[in-house]
């Protein structure tokens, strides 16, 4: 892979809306976590954060089911950085609405709007709104060709299993520029990758275990695909969760008890076994857990900046229920010394490859 240039990085972070907890350890109500989540993201814009992107959810544990809401409000409040969703759930949501909610949302924030489309990571929208998880597939590959025609922003005639035909069909909003941003997110299936790369989305690797250099094939993938494709050139990003404190072992010692918390429901409604310290230990010094100081974290990510040769890398900061005030602190760190950090190893490597 080549040098990543430090100029063609964006550096952004990611959040599901996790419920979190308050001093006592108690629950905040959701009402509070979505005003936390809103305040999360005019701090990240303050620090010099690129892009803040907010995952979509139906389930307890999470506060945000209506991301374009929410970052709507961030929007509102904010100058310069990108906001968008991390992901919408196409499957089970109509492809024309996520279009005219998000050019909507585009003109609001003049033009910063993006979509992450994706499967999700969890099921619950399914019965929620009336879809069966027999037609996971299908969903999909017919919702995701739909919204790829109406971004096209020109009348639509399109066909299919899962909704209505339309004919000569035109959608409102448009937007200013004529292109929505909008990133397909993957869990790194070749088929998902190439996918992507038909119909020219640029690429989101959902990195959340093991070591990112096993995403490298992945990334080669969709540029080759691209390429036959005769599709143009498109950035590549990587989703990855993490935390930062003033010191390796505060980070740590912070991160844990809402680490084991999260991961081990999920992994009880997944069958999984039980979330070690072990397991989380070696995530951290071998794997896809970014965290530790600025220090720390600002070179392993620019280690995978460079070793997958992406254009964009998302800290998923939240996790579970990590308190709002270590939250704040993290991005504040995120957005004063990781990133310029991140930026100078980039750029150090870079002149030492020419010298």
């Amino acid at each position: 892979m080549p040098i990543a240039d430090p100029n063609d990085l964006e550096l952004g972070l990611d959040t599901f809306g996790d419920v979190t907890s308050d001093d006592r350890g108690e629950p905040l109500g959701y009402a509070e976590v979505i005003r936390n989540v809103v305040a999360e993201g005019v701090l990240a814009d303050q620090v010099g954060v690129d892009a803040i992107t907010v995952g979509e959810h139906h389930r307890d544990d999470f506060a945000v089911s209506a991301p374009d809401v929410v970052l709507t409000a961030i929007a509102a409040r904010t100058e310069r950085i990108r906001i968008g969703s991390g992901v919408t759930v196409l499957s089970s949501d109509d492809p024309i609405r996520v279009f005219q909610r998000f050019a909507t949302l585009d003109a609001i924030s003049h033009g910063r709007a993006e979509i992450i489309m994706g499967r999700g990571s969890f099921t619950e929208s399914f019965p929620l709104f009336g879809y069966a998880l027999n037609d996971y597939q299908t969903l999909f590959e017919e919702k995701l060709n739909l919204f790829a025609a109406v971004r096209e922003e020109k009348p639509v005639t399109w066909q299919g299993t899962t909704r209505a035909p339309l004919a000569d069909q035109m959608v409102y909003p448009t937007t200013e520029s004529g292109a929505l941003r909008t990133w397909v997110g993957v869990g790194g299936s070749p088929e998902s990758v190439v996918r992507a790369a038909n119909y020219g989305f640029p690429l989101m690797l959902a990195v959340i275990g093991g070591q990112p250099e096993r995403f490298a094939p992945f990334v080669e993938l969709y540029h080759r695909a691209l390429t036959q494709l005769e599709k143009p050139w498109q950035p590549v990003g990587v989703h990855s969760p993490g935390y930062i404190a003033d010191t390796d072992e505060q980070a740590m010692e912070e991160l844990w008890p809402a680490y084991e918390i999260m991961f081990g429901r999920i992994g009880r409604e997944r069958g999984w076994g039980p979330t070690t310290y072990d397991h989380f230990r070696s995530e951290v010094e071998h794997g896809s857990l970014y965290v530790g100081s600025p220090e720390t974290v600002a070179r392993k990510i620019a280690s995978t900046v460079s070793a997958l040769g992406i254009q964009r890398f998302d800290l998923k900061y939240s996790t579970g229920p990590l308190a709002h005030g270590k939250l704040l602190h993290a991005i504040e760190l995120y957005g004063t010394r990781v990133i310029p950090m991140v930026r100078e190893l980039l750029a150090d490597r870079l002149v030492g490859a020419s010298s």
